[in-house]
């Protein structure tokens, strides 16, 4: 069953914006070229332009953030003051968005010099080169990938993502309350918020402005992390499960053995999806509890389902 919501994705963020976003989490400080603030990362990763400082540029990846660590700014010092003006003008000519020192190494007088003539900003973090490079990937991956909602609660039940949906009053915020109320987390209410990272595992969050609050139909608005600790709020969740909440209908055909797995689409990935009618007299959050822990036996390899079919097909097997 694929997903019909619209996806988000940018194709590009201002140097401006990954400092407004990223500048206290990755220790940066601008330190020249404030004017070129409006310059944009096109990829979101990072390059360090070691072979491009000496002189090779093909297969350079100039869309990306340019790192210089130890070994670049080391290189840099031991060349002429004409040398380091003639590579790093050569570098900008390929319009690099900016450029990032770490370490805290100070900006050569002529890299000060350049980058504030030609409207290139240099930024300079205290971490480690590789610390750096590591967080960064992280940050940029998380901001350039794509994202989408979807109307429903997101839960961690025990380790497992499960993400809840129905139509409106069908019951999945009251679900969601008797989760919590057994030492469950909720992540999302009403509208969840999902990124794509590393184009193979679906993130899901809430939305700021009502992260940690649940609307209760005849109560109104409730704060989750007052009434049940900070133990019942999770910021994000990897989705695992998808249940569907539906309504109960003559023709409504309820699954039985679980032998077919049936997958929710969410931004071309097809996760584990199963239905759940309601009717008076089932307790849906017992029943979601018990489903995601089924999902969890499947990622370690035990299929129930699957393992008494198997049993029964070996012993029809033996009567013959």
């Amino acid at each position: 069953m694929p997903s019909s919501k619209p996806v988000k994705k940018i194709d590009s963020l201002s140097v401006r914006d990954f400092m407004n976003g990223y500048a206290d989490h990755l220790k940066l400080e601008l330190v020249a070229g404030k004017r070129g603030l409006r310059r944009v990362i096109r990829e979101g990763s990072v390059n360090r332009p070691s072979l491009a400082l000496t002189g090779f540029y093909r297969y350079f990846a100039n869309k990306r953030l340019q790192v210089l660590g130890a070994s670049e700014m080391t290189y840099l010092r031991s060349l002429d003051e004409d040398m380091q003006r003639k590579r790093l003008s050569k570098l900008i000519e390929h319009t690099i968005p900016c450029l990032v020192i770490a370490r805290n190494y100070l900006p050569l007088p002529v890299m000060t010099e350049i980058a504030e003539t030609r409207g290139l900003p240099i930024l300079r973090t205290s971490m480690i080169t590789m610390n750096f490079i590591n967080a960064a990937t992280l940050a940029l991956d998380a901001a350039f990938a794509p994202s989408t909602t979807e109307h429903g609660t997101m839960m961690d039940i025990k380790g497992m993502g499960t993400l809840i949906r129905g139509s409106s009053g069908i019951g999945k915020s009251e679900c969601a309350l008797a989760l919590i109320e057994r030492g469950h987390s909720i992540v999302a209410d009403d509208i969840t918020r999902i990124r794509l990272l590393d184009e193979r595992e679906l993130i899901a969050s809430s939305m700021e402005l009502n992260q940690g609050h649940m609307e209760c139909r005849g109560i109104g608005i409730i704060n989750v992390g007052e009434m049940f600790g900070v133990r019942s709020i999770r910021p994000e969740k990897r989705i695992d499960l998808v249940v569907s909440l539906m309504e109960l209908t003559p023709d409504a055909n309820e699954d039985r053995t679980g032998l077919d797995q049936d997958y929710f689409t969410i931004l071309g990935i097809d996760v584990p999806h199963i239905e759940i009618y309601v009717r008076p007299g089932r307790d849906i959050a017992r029943i979601v509890e018990v489903a995601s822990m089924v999902q969890a036996l499947k990622r370690l390899g035990h299929d129930p389902a699957k393992e008494f079919n198997d049993r029964l097909i070996a012993k029809m097997a033996e009567k013959k």
